[in-house]
């Protein structure tokens, strides 16, 4: 762990977030008090079930939202920097609802939940910033769950491609930083349908797809099997 430099934060959303919603001096008072952590691909951030201390600034990298549930895995969301983590311990009792796993190196920077929770509840502008940036947050999560719950496999998996291409890499040619078996933990079906339907696509020349690296070929075509499910 790094003591935070504020010459690294001057381009950081973070600052820009803070800036918003809080006085310089409060600003500077969370910012000194936080440190720089890095993560490798699979490392936890979070850990469910565990005491929260800390929020995490995500300002580099990929991570996966994990419910664990009698031994199985349960993907709920996957989302990258720049975000924050530890959201849903504000208001409720600091236990961690998720584990958050790094799916890519990361980079973050911890701050103390206790001290956040305060400027918050001193600040009505401060705590309408970070709820808006929390509804964003679950917003994937909660589409997720609709879709896994009213479409079929091919539908679900297309919302998948379109979601990692529109909201994870920004690029309809990416390089997955998941395994079949994620994406298929994530689109509710098994690694098998994964496959299958990637090679469907690929074969109706909706996607190209070779190892890790996907490319959408036809985004019109992915939102319409998306749209119809």
């Amino acid at each position: 762990m790094i003591n935070i430099d504020n010459k690294q934060c001057n381009n950081c959303k973070l600052r820009e977030l803070l800036c918003r919603g809080l006085s310089e001096e409060d600003r500077n008072s969370l910012i000194s008090q936080s440190k720089l952590l890095k993560y490798s691909k699979g490392d936890v951030i979070l850990r469910q079930g565990s005491k929260c201390t800390e929020l995490i600034y995500l300002s580099k990298g990929i991570v996966k939202f994990v419910l664990e549930d009698t031994g199985r895995e349960f993907i709920v969301a996957i989302d990258k920097a720049q975000t924050l983590l530890g959201l849903a311990n504000i208001l409720n009792e600091d236990i961690n609802y998720f584990t958050v796993r790094a799916v890519s190196e990361c980079t973050g920077c911890a701050i103390n939940l206790s001290r956040f929770k305060l400027l918050m509840l001193n600040n009505r502008n401060f705590m309408f910033e970070i709820m808006s940036v929390s509804t964003q947050m679950f917003r994937g999560a909660i589409n997720n769950f609709i879709s896994i719950a009213r479409k079929q496999s091919n539908g679900r998996i297309a919302d998948v491609l379109l979601y990692l291409s529109d909201h994870i890499y920004n690029s309809k040619a990416f390089s997955l930083s998941f395994s079949r078996q994620e994406l298929a933990d994530y689109a509710g079906c098994s690694k098998e349908q994964i496959i299958h339907t990637l090679r469907n696509f690929a074969a109706d020349n909706i996607i190209s797809a070779s190892g890790k690296k996907i490319e959408i070929i036809d985004y019109d075509r992915l939102k319409t099997i998306s749209r119809i499910g």
